[in-house]
């Protein structure tokens, strides 16, 4: 036998006037009405306050902004970020200018293989703005810059051999 009873029952609630359809009940919520400002929760204000001064914030003091964002990838070890962090320190951009500090992130970008920071080190070694340098070191971080494509690197590391050569 086929069941012929219909998936969903509709309570009727009567016929309106001659001839229109009868009307359905329906489960949906009522309508609620609009919220305005005292309905809000304090914790909802509160977030659109900070995000607003976060963003002026981002916007009037721009440099520190990507100074620290920079220094907290850095932190975690990302080369590229090490790099830029030595470079703001060096040139004094968006932090107080500290060429220790430039160097010694130069160094970690270094250590990753980062070229520009090879380059930058091995500068500032040549310029005495870090500590010494072993031996041949300055060559050793040249070469890194130059087989990477840094082309001031395989300049200068041409120029610090030939120099080393003349009697």
């Amino acid at each position: 036998m086929r069941n012929t009873k219909p998936m969903m029952q509709r309570k009727r609630k009567g016929r309106g006037q001659a001839g229109s359809a009868p009307t359905c009940e329906t489960n949906l919520p009522p309508r609620s009405k609009k919220l305005s400002r005292s309905d809000w929760s304090k914790w909802e204000l509160s977030a659109i306050v900070i995000a607003g001064l976060l963003l002026l914030y981002i916007l009037l003091c721009y440099e520190k902004f990507h100074f620290h964002v920079a220094h907290l990838y850095a932190h975690l070890g990302y080369p590229n970020a090490q790099h830029l962090v030595g470079q703001r320190y060096l040139k004094g951009a968006g932090v107080e200018k500290n060429e220790d500090m430039a160097m010694h992130w130069f160094r970690l970008a270094a250590g990753q293989g980062h070229p520009h920071s090879s380059f930058n080190l091995a500068v500032g070694a040549l310029k005495n703005m870090t500590m010494a340098l072993e031996e041949g070191e300055v060559e050793k971080l040249l070469g890194v810059a130059a087989d990477q494509g840094l082309q001031e690197a395989q300049e200068l590391l041409e120029n610090i051999l030939k120099n080393r050569n003349l009697p």
